[in-house]
């Protein structure tokens, strides 16, 4: 069995079909997860939109 940390409380979670809250541990970890995706906390890195993005990205 695959066994892998909760990604909020880093505690040991089973990776199992059973488990509806995985990789979280709980459904109050999979909550706080969400809520700092929600604060901004967490963000996926894009590229720039427009020809200014990338001026301003490669002439800092």
């Amino acid at each position: 069995m695959i066994t892998v940390n909760c990604p909020t409380c880093h505690a040991p979670v089973q990776w199992q079909p059973e488990n509806a809250y995985r990789p979280f541990c709980s459904e109050r970890c999979k909550l706080i997860d969400l809520g700092a995706w929600a604060d901004e906390q967490h963000a996926l890195p894009a590229l720039p939109e427009t020809p200014e993005e990338w001026d301003a990205l490669h002439h800092d």
